[in-house]
């Protein structure tokens, strides 16, 4: 799962403050709907395939899904100015009698696209599917959405490493430094629109332009937030709401793994135990210890000078933290595995061997090291930065790292680094604050390494009406559809059926 944007300060952007639900229902004869052009605009479904070479496209048309292009206000503080269009795709219910309306689709990021997500979500769901107009939304300026693209060089902006030394964390000031530069340079006319509470807003478009008076939700990891957004902007617009790997504001910060350190470290060493169980196949070491001594090892050797791999790349220290973090999102053998073969041959490249990289690796060096990860990359900046950018000092970064380090000599570095936010300008929009109440089912595994369990259970006690949906003992970020958790599955399902939550919060077995 998943997982991989200087902003100009304009001052008619704190009109967006008042841009709520309330705006609409609150509209008079003699003060219309500002928005009506968009709430009630034509929405023309149409073929998804893009060309002869759209896989994606090809399935969901194969799926009998189809697609539309929404247009939304780029600020929604001046209704009648530039707009931008927001890609949707769609499965709709065949089950009319019991049809529930639409429940969007959003697989986290920030800046994931998820129009392909009425097609692995109706897997999931079984019948269940056959009630809701299932709607795959690429966030503005993400996906086949207006585009925003900062034309770096590389792919990992937000999740790099500080380095060993004091040298290594100034050089990666200098990469913040001149990555925020040029997404000011390339898109400072548009940063302060690319936010979360915009694509909440746009959200709201939605639901309206397609005909329904609420909108039912699922979630993943970023997406519980952007979901959290959406119920503080627009009350009582929301109907089945399910928030997958809860990410409470508390938690959401321009560092994004600061405070998952302890998770990210005991992940690990529970991967080094099931590598060392299988030492005879990966070679790894036969004991938990040995096994993170090979960890280690490369992360020296790293630092030292960059490990080649294959012809095309470079592996540095900054960016080598996070092809390990990358695997260890999830418990399951196969990704275990997945990440074992990885350093397994990032050993012998430790070693100065000649080494060629798995397809799979390939790719992720390819995105994380070269411009094939820009788009991405600037788009998960930009939402996080707009949303939460501030400005701490250079060094107080540092000092978090060193702080870090002995503790959590992975994940320290890592967690606490700077990003180009520190060069950003400020959110044209404080920080969303949640004080309401919203029915929920809040799913969230206990060793979850993204979103810690303690924010979903920061949720379930902001929000009374929730309920929280426990996988013990799972350091799994992701279930719904995602773990091949049947207890899970089934309560989710049969929540998103009746639309009753449960009367008490539950637990399921990992």
């Amino acid at each position: 799962m998943s997982t991989s944007r200087r902003i100009k300060a304009f001052a008619a952007c704190a009109a967006v403050l008042a841009v709520t639900a309330t705006t609409t229902a609150t509209a008079t004869a003699a003060d219309p709907d500002p928005f009506a052009r968009f709430h009630g605009q034509h929405v023309a479904w149409h073929a998804c395939a893009l060309g002869a070479g759209d896989e994606l496209g090809q399935a969901l048309d194969a799926a009998g899904a189809d697609c539309a292009d929404i247009t939304v206000p780029l600020d929604y503080a001046d209704p009648g100015g530039r707009t931008i269009t927001v890609a949707l795709s769609r499965l709709k219910a065949t089950d009319t009698a019991q049809r529930v309306g639409p429940l969007l689709l959003n697989d986290g990021g920030p800046a994931g696209p998820s129009l392909h997500m009425p097609l692995t979500k109706s897997e999931v769901m079984g019948e269940v599917a056959d009630r809701y107009d299932l709607i795959g939304m690429d966030p503005r300026f993400v996906g086949r959405s207006t585009p925003l693209d900062c034309g770096w060089d590389l792919g990992s902006a937000l999740v790099r490493s500080a380095g060993a030394d004091l040298a290594a964390y100034r050089e990666e000031v200098a990469v913040a430094r001149e990555l925020a530069r040029r997404c000011e340079r390339a898109h400072g006319d548009v940063l302060p629109y690319v936010t979360t509470r915009n694509t909440a807003r746009d959200m709201d478009v939605i639901r309206a332009a397609l005909g329904a008076d609420t909108l039912s939700y699922l979630g993943y990891s970023y997406g519980s937030y952007l979901g959290e957004v959406y119920t503080q902007l627009f009350p009582g617009r929301t109907g089945r709401m399910v928030l997958d790997g809860v990410n409470s504001p508390q938690y959401y910060n321009q560092t994004l793994l600061r405070g998952a350190e302890a998770a990210n470290e005991a992940a690990l060493r529970a991967w080094a135990s099931w590598a060392a169980a299988r030492h005879g196949t990966y070679g790894l070491g036969a004991t938990r210890g040995k096994v993170l001594a090979t960890v280690q090892h490369i992360r020296d050797a790293a630092a030292e000078e960059p490990l080649r791999i294959g012809m095309a790349y470079l592996l540095d220290e900054h960016v080598l933290s996070s092809v390990f973090i990358g695997g260890l999102g999830s418990d399951l053998d196969e990704r275990r595995a997945d990440l074992a073969g990885t350093i397994r041959l990032l050993a012998r490249a430790a070693d100065r061997e000649t080494v060629e990289p798995s397809e799979a690796l390939a790719g992720q060096l390819e995105f994380l090291l070269t411009g094939a990860g820009s788009a991405s990359s600037s788009q998960m900046t930009a939402i996080v930065c707009g949303d939460v950018a501030e400005r701490r000092g250079v060094g107080s970064y540092w000092r978090a790292v060193e702080e870090s380090r002995e503790r959590f000599p992975l994940a320290g570095p890592l967690a606490n680094n700077i990003t180009p936010c520190e060069f950003w300008d400020r959110p044209a929009e404080a920080p969303t604050v949640l004080d309401n109440d919203v029915p929920a089912l809040l799913v969230n595994a206990t060793g979850d390494p993204r979103t810690l369990y303690a924010g979903a259970e920061a949720m379930r006690e902001q929000w009374p009406s929730s309920r929280l949906l426990t996988v013990e003992g799972a350091r799994q970020h992701g279930l719904y559809g995602e773990y091949g958790n049947a207890c899970v599955d089934e309560r989710v399902n049969a929540y998103l059926r009746t639309g009753r939550l449960p009367t008490h919060d539950l637990t399921c077995e990992a």
